[in-house]
């Protein structure tokens, strides 16, 4: 449950403004009625300067909420955070029909302490319209070695968001590509190790800041997690494990599960990542999670090429146990495609339209 304060610091300023201003209209009233009936000539002075600061406020909250210039008060006293190369997007008139824009934000790692490099995230044309959409999200994640760029590079998750808001209307969801590893060459496999703790980051500290940020829909049947390689494994096993948080996911080109290397035998993991603890180990293994447990009202999206042989191993194995599990399971396998980004961006292009009917972005058919 959040608290008072963190409900105050993610107050929006921009929705249900004409309510506001009629709140302040009606006291401003009230306080000039007090001001002529008061016979304290000393009241009537005090009174004065709250209204008139009442009225400075509510012309300001307009002017706000017309150009969406700070969205919640967390952002306005300087709460939140935020990335200074951000406010700069939030006009719609710079923003070109049909295209989003892709901006660059340190997510402050309150709860795990993870030393993460900046995330990506898209915000499609529709963000920008007024009053500001409530959208849901999908958070994508990258592989090692590589960066939250990876998908906006050789993913193309740009490109293709953009294609598909150019034909419906501009309509997609943010999406969110945040650092699961922290470097280049570091291997979380999104959970909590003596490597860092990804998972709290994953599964708290990026969602309560995009949140409160961007004012999406709540984390739950609205947001998606997806992933390329590791990012893979780690989507399905966050889905698992964080029903709360994600109702869907995509897994392009994954393992069985977390791994502490390049194949399906777990070799090292139980004593690198989980500190020796098979229990540990199971509560994040997808296969043993999907044998113990019933998903009912996931949704899951396997895409991988026909010759990445351990994933597509893992892929046969895995997408059968979600049926079985009440998983909504769709499967895709790219002839000749290998473990490279020609399977994953094409896998991202295939995902998108299935991810967007999942999580509730409406278009017209």
């Amino acid at each position: 449950m959040r608290s008072i304060a963190e409900f105050g610091a993610d107050l929006s300023l921009i929705d249900w403004w004409p309510v506001r201003a009629a709140v302040l209209a009606v006291t401003l009233v009230v306080l000039a009625v007090l001001a002529y009936r008061l016979r304290v000539r000393a009241a009537r002075y005090a009174l004065i300067p709250i209204g008139a600061l009442l009225l400075v406020v509510n012309v300001l909250l307009g002017v706000n909420a017309y150009f969406g210039y700070y969205l919640t008060l967390a952002q306005a006293v300087g709460a939140a955070s935020e990335d200074e190369g951000s406010l700069a997007m939030l006009n719609s008139k710079t923003v070109p029909r049909n295209a989003g824009v892709v901006i660059d934000v340190q997510i402050p790692p309150r709860e795990s302490g993870f030393q993460a490099r900046p995330a990506q995230v898209y915000l499609p044309p529709e963000w920008f319209t007024s009053p500001r959409p409530k959208l849901p999200v999908i958070v994508l994640l990258h592989g090692t070695p590589g960066s939250p760029e990876d998908w906006l590079n050789g993913g193309e998750a740009q490109r293709t968001a953009d294609r598909w808001a150019a034909t419906h209307g501009g309509k997609t969801p943010i999406v969110v590509m945040p650092d699961v590893n922290g470097s280049t060459f570091d291997d979380t496999e999104c959970v909590n190790s003596p490597r860092g703790n990804a998972e709290t980051y994953l599964t708290e500290d990026v969602p309560n800041y995009i949140r409160t940020q961007f004012l999406t829909r709540d984390p739950g049947k609205d947001w998606a997690v997806a992933g390329l390689s590791e990012g893979g494994s780690c989507a399905i096993m966050l889905a698992l494990r964080h029903q709360d948080l994600f109702s869907t996911f995509a897994d392009f080109g994954g393992l069985l599960g977390p791994r502490d290397g390049d194949t399906n035998d777990p070799g090292t993991t139980v004593s690198s990542l989980f500190d020796g603890s098979q229990g540990a180990f199971n509560a994040h293994e997808p296969e043993w999670l999907l044998t113990h447990q019933r998903f009912a009202g996931l949704h899951g999206f396997f895409v991988v090429g026909s010759e990445d042989p351990e994933p597509r191993a893992a892929v046969e194995r895995l997408a059968g146990l979600a049926r079985r599990a009440g998983v909504d399971t769709s499967v895709v396998v790219i002839p000749g495609g290998e473990h490279t980004f020609d399977v994953w961006r094409d896998g991202f292009a295939d995902a998108l339209p299935w991810i967007v009917e999942r999580v509730g972005v409406k278009v017209a058919r």
